[in-house]
């Protein structure tokens, strides 16, 4: 009945008993809060069961902020291990447990923090900048962040119950296949993604049709702002590749479910196969992650530069050119796979091309803040370390789409400080930015300064010196994933590399203290105009935090820079009228719960609850089809008495 779960999947060290324990206290301590201040209901009808933009979005980002702490503690443990294992001594990692924590490290950084806050972000702003209310399917979006939550669940899980995978986040076969992992952990590797993959493809197609459906009265494409331009190309890239992952996750699952040997080398097979289509999906998946952050760098430069952004169509076709090129350059991924020098070639060419429109947006953004009134507020700062650091990963990029040259520096530690150069300076720096730009907007006061900027230099400071190193010590042939190595002149780069990552920790725990700092003196800094920055784009045209209904009266657009253009010219006032908005569901959250379980049961061979749960989903979407009291007006006594309050 209970499969593969036995009494020995509990069994770990004492690392992972930690884990587990300051798990189990943390959920026991919030149930505790939530039933001592009679929560429970509240958070049930308010939260769990929401389908407003602001709140699942603010969800997104509390559940990436978890994952982070997570995936920053791995990054931690892995530095510490490589610091001491050195000659004689074998640090105090064993090899599976350096190996979990590698792989981990990449799942939890790439699909439950990238993609998380990215996600987060887009439904927090995208429906104010467009002058929507919501956005085009707000149940759709509901369940698209429980199939998220739930596939990040496994990752925690598999701490304590089992295993995780100790292959690396992309699961190459044949040690990914049967034969070489036997065990649970690369069944906790496909289910986490396969679940949160079809949360991720289904938000990509709920964000489309909101862009192209949902705009406001007047805001034709080439008036939208650059951010849901970002949007509507990353959304675009979701919606081509991510069916890609699932068809390639589902393939790996039949050769381990039933032995098909589609991705083996004998009986017909062909890891190679596997390789290419991970990479189909994964280069694109590079973009969908850092096409957002391009989109938070313009609106943030326009207004701390107090100008109109610089080269607004160029930038646009440099946004289309990027997500049509994303898709010919996955191959860069393996030039030492084999394949002709023509082939090489070509796919070398490409990723040299892609610098181009990238490039652009990047004088772009300099011309804009060039003789313009800069004024260096955090958000901004975030944006200077992301052209240090983007741009100098950018040239290492561009140096390894020499094939000649990829041959000597692949899988070595050149490649992760290339990598990481372009996903933390590119995605975490954008969404640090976005996230101080945004936060009055959603809060009503502003984030402490003094303590943002110290925050940003411990991180722009950690960075470089926890990845610089890694350049010289792939430079010197040190590959990735090293658990211990034999080169005593390599350990003073890699506690050079350690002491990088303690830093980026101590800034990370200052933007904890910086939020409990500003919770605390909130009522200082307060600001309810909807625009403590002076604004250019349509969300700051609602006060601060937005209404449940986003705007009171549609607004109509003339102008790129919406906002700018009203304050010049506020438009007349028009009467209120009945506003449609969508009910609350928990249909969302228990398809969301139930698809936990089927990933579960599916990795420990317990059939029997995942065809329960699948049945339960069935049943779901179909209660859902029949669910009564789906949508409700506001009458205009309501929105009145709402607008009055909020003036008061």
């Amino acid at each position: 009945m209970l499969g593969r779960l036995t009494i020995d999947a509990f069994k770990h060290d004492l690392i992972e008993y930690g884990a587990g324990v300051s798990m189990l206290f943390s959920a026991i301590g919030i149930c505790f809060l939530l039933t001592y201040y009679k929560k429970w209901k509240w958070i049930w009808t308010e939260w769990i069961t929401s389908v407003d933009h602001k709140k699942i979005g603010l969800m997104y980002i509390i559940v990436s902020a978890v994952m982070l702490f997570k995936g920053l503690f791995d990054a931690v443990m892995m530095r510490v291990q490589q610091a001491m294992a050195c000659g004689d001594s074998l640090g105090y990692l064993e090899a599976p447990h350096f190996q979990q924590l590698f792989t981990a490290h990449g799942v939890t950084m790439i699909f439950f923090v990238g993609m998380g806050v990215i996600f987060g972000l887009i439904n927090l702003v995208l429906p104010l900048q467009l002058g929507a209310r919501d956005v085009a399917f707000p149940f759709l979006n509901s369940l698209s962040f429980w199939l998220f939550s739930a596939g990040a669940l496994f990752v925690l899980v598999s701490l304590v119950v089992g295993v995780f995978a100790g292959t690396g986040w992309t699961a190459y076969p044949p040690l990914a296949g049967l034969k070489y992992n036997p065990g649970v952990g690369v069944d906790y590797w496909l289910w986490s993604l396969q679940i949160s993959g079809v949360g991720s493809l289904l938000s990509g197609v709920n964000f489309f049709v909101t862009i192209l459906k949902m705009r406001c009265p007047g805001m034709t494409l080439m008036k939208m702002p650059i951010f849901v331009w970002s949007t509507l190309a990353t959304t675009a890239l979701v919606i081509f590749a991510f069916p890609i992952l699932t068809a390639t996750l589902a393939m790996l699952t039949t050769d381990r479910l039933f032995d098909t040997r589609l991705f083996t080398a004998d009986f017909g097979g062909n890891p190679m196969m596997y390789i290419n289509l991970i990479w189909a999906w994964g280069h694109p998946e590079v973009y969908i992650l850092v096409l957002p952050a391009f989109g938070i760098f313009s609106e943030v430069v326009s207004v701390f530069s107090q100008k109109r952004l610089f080269g607004y169509t160029t930038m646009v076709w440099a946004i289309v050119g990027i997500t049509v090129l994303s898709f010919i350059v996955w191959l860069h991924h393996f030039f030492t796979m084999g394949a002709s020098a023509n082939v090489n070639a070509f796919f070398g060419i490409m990723t040299m091309v892609i610098a181009i429109p990238t490039g652009v947006k990047v004088f772009n953004w300099l011309f804009t803040m060039f003789k313009g009134k800069v004024l260096f507020t955090t958000p901004l700062l975030w944006f200077l370390g992301f052209i240090a650091i983007f741009v100098t990963g950018g040239m290492t990029g561009v140096l390894m789409s020499i094939p000649g040259v990829d041959f000597q520096v692949h899988n070595s530690l050149f490649l992760i400080a290339h990598f990481h150069s372009t996903i933390i300076g590119g995605v975490l720096f954008g969404f640090f930015a976005g996230y101080a730009y945004w936060f009055p907007k959603f809060t009503g006061f502003k984030l402490n300064e003094r303590l943002g900027k110290q925050a940003f230099w411990c991180w722009i400071i950690g960075f470089f010196v926890a990845f610089m190193p890694l350049y010289i010590l792939g430079l010197m042939g040190a590959t990735r994933r090293l658990n211990h190595y034999e080169v005593a002149g390599w350990q003073p780069l890699f506690i050079i590399a350690c002491f990088g990552a303690l830093i980026i920790s101590a800034g990370l725990g200052l933007q904890v203290l910086q939020l409990i700092v500003s919770i605390r003196d909130r009522n200082k800094n307060r600001d309810t105009t909807g625009d403590p920055w002076n604004g250019r784009t349509l969300e700051w045209a609602t006060k601060s935090p937005p209404p449940f209904y986003n705007f009171a009266i549609t607004p109509e657009v003339h102008e790129r820079d919406a906002f700018w253009a009203m304050k010049q010219s506020p438009p007349k006032k028009t009467p209120f009228t009945k506003i449609h908005m969508p009910s609350n569901t928990p249909y969302g959250f228990y398809i969301g719960a139930l698809s936990f379980l089927f990933g579960f049961g599916m990795i420990w061979y317990m059939f029997w609850l995942a065809i329960i749960s699948g049945v339960g989903m069935l049943a779901c979407v179909i209660l859902r089809l029949y669910e009564n009291n789906t949508d409700y007006y506001v009458s205009v006594e309501e929105i009145k008495n709402i607008e009055i309050q909020r003036r008061v």
